[in-house]
C-alpha cells in the first residue's frame, strides 16, 4: 500500500505540474462539454419559448376564393402575406426560400366548399428546414380547427348535433411530475458525468503505462477525478419544468458514480498498457472511452427503466439511478450495493488481468 502511494504521489504530481495536460484533463472533458451542452439547451428552451409567442406568418395564394377562411386566419393572429402565385411558382418560391411557408387556395375551392364537399387547400413547406417545419405544423393546425369549425356548423344547419361527430372525448391526463419532464432535457446529464470520470484519468493512465514505457521503465496508477456539473441556470420553469439539482443532488451523483471511477481506470490502464507510445496510447484510449457510456445510447433507444436486474450491468445502473434522482424518485440502497458491487467486481478482474499483462518480460521491451 505504502509503495502504491509512493507512485501515486509522484504521478499526480507530474501530471498537475504538465499544465496542458491538466487543462485538458479539468476542461475540456468534464468541463466544456456539460458548459456547451447546458447552453445549448438554454438556448433551444428560450427559443421554443419565444416561437410560442410570436404571431404566425403565412403568405397566401388565392384567398380571394376563401374568404371566410382568410377572415378566419386574421382572427387567430396569423399574419398574412398576400401574393398571385401558380402551384410551380409556389413550389419553387419555397425551394428557393423566397417564402418559408405557402398557402394556395386553388381555384375550384369555392365551388367545392359551398357543395359541402371536401375542398382542397395546398400547404407550400420545406420539411427539410426545421424552422420551416414548425411553422407549417402551426398553420396546419390551424386550419385543421377551422375544418372541424365548418364541419360542427354544417351539421347544426341541418338540424344535426354536432356532438354526434364526436363519440368519444379523450382526456389527456400527464401523470409526469415536473421534474420527471425535466429529465428529457438533463437526461444526457448522466452521459457528461461518466465521461468526466474517464477523462479525468485518461492521462494519468496513459502517462503511467505507455509513457514510462518510452522511459524505460514501468509503474502502475489508478486515479479518481470526477467532476459534476449541474444546469441550475437552463430555464426550465417556463416550459412547466423543475430541475432537480443542487449539492444534495451532487452528492448523490458522487455516491452512485464512485464505484465505477477504479472499474474505468482499470480498463483505460489495462488498455494503455499494450500500447508501446504515449501517442498509441492516446489513440486507443480515445476510443475505449465511448465503451462503457454505449449501455447509455441503449437506455435511450429501448427506453429501459430502473430495474433491479439492470443493476449488475456498469454505467448503464449508473446511468438509470442517475436519471431516477433527476426525477426525485426514490432509489433502493439494494440497487445501489448491487451497482457498486458489479462495478467494482468488473474493476477487480480487469486489475487482475493487468497485473498479470505487468508480470510479462515483454512489457519492458
Amino acid at each position: 500500500m505504502r509503495t502504491l502511494l509512493i507512485v501515486f504521489s509522484k504521478e499526480f504530481l507530474e501530471n498537475l505540474r504538465d499544465r496542458r495536460t491538466l487543462l485538458s484533463a479539468l476542461l475540456f472533458g468534464p468541463l466544456f462539454g456539460p458548459l456547451l451542452f447546458g447552453l445549448m439547451v438554454s438556448q433551444m428552451l428560450r427559443q421554443s419559448v419565444v416561437e410560442s409567442d410570436v404571431p404566425l406568418k403565412l403568405t397566401i395564394s388565392g384567398s380571394h376564393y376563401a374568404p371566410g377562411l382568410t377572415q378566419y386566419l386574421k382572427t387567430r393572429g396569423v399574419k398574412l402575406t398576400y401574393s398571385e402565385l401558380s402551384e410551380n411558382e409556389a413550389r419553387a418560391a419555397v425551394r428557393g426560400g423566397t417564402f418559408q411557408v405557402v398557402l394556395l387556395v386553388p381555384e375550384e375551392y369555392p365551388r367545392l366548399f359551398t357543395a359541402a364537399k371536401p375542398a382542397p387547400v395546398l400547404l407550400f413547406a420545406d420539411s427539410a428546414d426545421s424552422q420551416t417545419r414548425k411553422i407549417a405544423d402551426r398553420a396546419r393546425g390551424i386550419l385543421g380547427a377551422y375544418g372541424s369549425t365548418i364541419a360542427q356548423l354544417r351539421l347544426q344547419l341541418r338540424g344535426v348535433s354536432p356532438l354526434l361527430s364526436l363519440p368519444v372525448a379523450v382526456n389527456d391526463v400527464d401523470v409526469a411530475t415536473p421534474t420527471g419532464r425535466a429529465v428529457v432535457v438533463l437526461g444526457f446529464m448522466t452521459y457528461f458525468v461518466l465521461f468526466a470520470l474517464l477523462m479525468g484519468g485518461l492521462y494519468l493512465a496513459i502517462d503511467s503505462t505507455a509513457g514510462e514505457r518510452e522511459r524505460g521503465s514501468l509503474e502502475a496508477l489508478l486515479s479518481l477525478t470526477a467532476f459534476v456539473c449541474v444546469f441550475r441556470f437552463v430555464p426550465l420553469e417556463r416550459i412547466g419544468m423543475s430541475a432537480n439539482l443542487g449539492l444534495e443532488t451532487a452528492l448523490i451523483f458522487f455516491a452512485i458514480c464512485l464505484p465505477f471511477v477504479p472499474l474505468g481506470a482499470a480498463l483505460m490502464t489495462l488498455v494503455a498498457s499494450f500500447t508501446r507510445t504515449y501517442r498509441e496510447a492516446q489513440t486507443y484510449l480515445t476510443t475505449v472511452l465511448l465503451v462503457p457510456t454505449l449501455p447509455i445510447a441503449f437506455a435511450s433507444i429501448y427506453s429501459l427503466k430502473t430495474k433491479s436486474s439492470l443493476m449488475f450491468i456498469p454505467s448503464l445502473s449508473q446511468h438509470l439511478l442517475m436519471t431516477s434522482v433527476l426525477k426525485d424518485e426514490p432509489i433502493l440502497l439494494l440497487d445501489v450495493l448491487v451497482s457498486a458491487a458489479a462495478s467494482l467486481g468488473l474493476a477487480l478482474l480487469l486489475f487482475v488481468l493487468t497485473a498479470h499483462h505487468w508480470r510479462r518480460e515483454t512489457m519492458l521491451g
